[in-house]
Parts: structure tokens; sequence; C-alpha cells
């Protein structure tokens, strides 16, 4: 297969994690050529939450990718409001400023550092791909020695791959609008949950231009709910927002062991079910993943054990804990005694913030204070 018209790397998607991993592919290896492949034309919108932690632009940062450009005409956000199932209240400030940065910019400009990095972007839908002895044939036409599977919830390259399906009780469904920020839609970002449909949740998250990114998910059980009842739910959560152009998506939420893919094809993001079970927070998870995927792509004699023990290095430890808080989560009383503690603590707080944006785990000190309320509160 090899030739001319071979790339050394195929990124499917051009997303956080696509992009990423093109990135890191050209700083793995200068050389390399590298295809970024989407069916979308950027700039164009996708249904997120808009949330960028500060864990997602440190490893942006790392891969030579101007942050501060990115994030440009947005206002960092200082405090988080978190409200349990049964409205017990934690807002305190956060160690470091998050972004809220509508994807239709984040996504866009971010493309433009891959192909300034030197990736090529080409509008394709792919389709199939077909792994031969040497490579990857994708729809029959395009050639490539590695190909990463950036492709997002509905990921076609991971069907193609062999890879397993999300598990069942690891998939959610969300709504996400845009809303003017009212008086009770402050300068700080709000998670409020809600025991019905337990585990559910609304957010309002500020941008810094007029607007807040607002939105309502809840995990799946059973038969999804229709548009009109997550709409009904939201208004319920959030009775004084109002946010037009509402839009669903999925989301394959990680477990434990996420299947990267194996041979020639590996997946990162979303495509991959790396979307953080506790909070819907995936971007960090898709900037890391595509990341690594993109510097054993390019830079590995085998990527594909080397780009899964990198992603276990990295997240192996937290994704396990991730996935008992979430079993664990299943009981919204948990939640009311955890929430309190970090009310009366920051580095509850701070804890809590490491799990649900970045790479973190609770230690034991944490753990201990948690069960002492729960101890307490239970007598």
């Amino acid at each position: 297969m090899a030739g001319d018209d071979t790339w050394d790397v195929a990124v499917v998607g051009a997303g956080p994690a696509g992009a990423a991993a093109a990135i890191a592919a050209r700083r793995a290896r200068p050389t390399a050529r590298v295809l970024l492949l989407d069916a979308a034309q950027f700039p164009r919108d996708k249904v997120c939450g808009d949330g960028i932690a500060v864990h997602a632009l440190d490893v942006l940062a790392g891969l030579g990718v101007d942050t501060a450009r990115l994030v440009a005409g947005t206002t960092p956000i200082t405090r988080l409001r978190l409200r349990s199932p049964r409205g017990v209240e934690a807002a305190r400030s956060l160690a470091r400023p998050v972004h809220v940065v509508p994807r239709v910019q984040f996504d866009h400009l971010l493309v433009q550092e891959a192909t300034a990095a030197g990736a090529v972007l080409q509008h394709r839908r792919v389709r199939s791909a077909e792994e031969l002895v040497d490579g990857v044939l994708l729809d029959g036409a395009v050639r490539a020695r590695i190909v990463i599977g950036a492709d997002g919830a509905e990921s076609a390259l991971r069907r193609i791959s062999g890879a397993r399906p999300p598990r069942p009780g690891s998939v959610a469904l969300a709504l996400r609008g845009y809303a003017p920020v009212t008086e009770r839609t402050p300068g700080e970002q709000l998670l409020t949950m809600t025991k019905s449909h337990w585990p559910a949740y609304a957010w309002v998250f500020p941008i810094g231009d007029g607007r807040a990114n607002v939105g309502y998910g809840e995990l799946l059980k059973g038969a999804p709910p229709s548009r009109a009842q997550l709409v009904q739910r939201l208004h319920e959560l959030l009775p004084d927002v109002r946010p037009q152009s509402l839009r669903g998506h999925r989301l394959p939420l990680s477990t434990g062991r996420p299947d990267v893919g194996l041979g020639r094809i590996l997946l990162a993001g979303d495509a991959a079910s790396l979307i953080n079970p506790l909070t819907g927070e995936g971007i960090f998870y898709a900037v890391l993943s595509g990341s690594l995927a993109g510097a054993a792509a390019a830079g590995a004699l085998d990527p594909a054990r080397a780009y899964r023990r990198a992603l276990r290095a990295a997240l192996g430890a937290h994704l396990r804990q991730t996935d008992g808080l979430a079993w664990l989560g299943r009981w919204p009383s948990l939640l009311d005694v955890g929430i309190a503690v970090a009310r009366d603590s920051q580095s509850t707080f701070d804890a809590f913030v490491e799990v649900g944006l970045g790479a973190g785990r609770f230690d034991r000190g944490t753990v201990a204070l948690i069960v002492r309320r729960l101890l307490s509160s239970a007598s």
C-alpha cells in the first residue's frame, strides 16, 4: 500500500479530538502526511455545553496551540454553584477559571490550528473502512497507514473497527440552547440536579457576551423521553430561563475500561465513549485522547499498543473511580451529602471540580470527610 497517495495518518472527524490528534501527529513527526476529514464545512455548530475547562487548554497549550485565541471574546468564569437533588447548595470560587466558548467558534479556530500545523483538511463523510495488511482504505479511495476515528458519539469508525458499543445504562440524552443572561443567571456556572428522572441535571453556563449556554440532560433508562418532555424538565429546573435554538444529542458515557480500538484504527473522544459519566464533560477527554492517539499514530512502531498504554497511564485510575462514583450516584442522597461537604470545605469542592472536569480523583481524606458526614446524617 506504500506510495505517494498514502497518508501516514488519516483522522476522521475534525472536532476537538480530531484536531488535537492531527496537531499531535505533526508534532510527533513533522514530516508526517496527516489528513483531517470531516463531513461538515467549518465553521459549524455542535450541540454541547460549550464548557472549556482549563485542563483542556493545558493539553492544547502543550501542543503549541494559541489557547488565548481559542477563548477570545469570552469571559473567564471564576465561580461554580452546585445544587444537589434535594436542594443543598455549594457555591465557591474555582481554583482556576473556566471558559464557555460556543463550539461554532472553538472548533473552527482549533481546525485552523491543525491546518497551520501542516494537516490537510478535506470535506468528506466517511462511510466505510477496510483494514488492509499495511494500512486502511477509507471509502475505497483514501489510503492511510493509521486511521484515527474522532467522528463523535454516532461514530461510523467505532462500528467499523469492531469496538464494543456503549454498555446498557451508559448513554445520556441532553438538550441545549442559548438564553440571555438574567439576574438569576449571574456570572457563575450553575449545575442544578433533580431527583426526578435521576440521574439528571440542568445547567447555565454564561459565555460573557450577554448569553448563556443552557441545557438539561438525563441518563437513558428504557424508552427515551420525547423532546417535549425534555423541554418541560428543563423549564421545571430553570423556570425563569427560556433558551432558544434547542437541539438534542446523545452522550455515550465513559466506563472504567473504554474500548479504543485495535489494529490500525484508533478511537478518540466521543467515538471512544470518553465522556465523564458524572458531569457529561467531554472536551478535556477529547483533546487528551486525541493528542495521545495522534502522537502514537505518527511516532510509535505499534500505534495501537502505544495509545492504549498512554491512555491508561493518563486516565486509567480516574476512569475507574468515575465509573464507581457513577454507580454510587444511583442514590441521590449521596450527592446531597457530598455537596454538603463541598459547601463546607474548599478542598472537597476543588476535588469535585477536578473529578468532574479533569483527570482528578478523590483522595482518602476527601472520602473520609464524606463518609463521616454520611454516617452522622444517618444516625
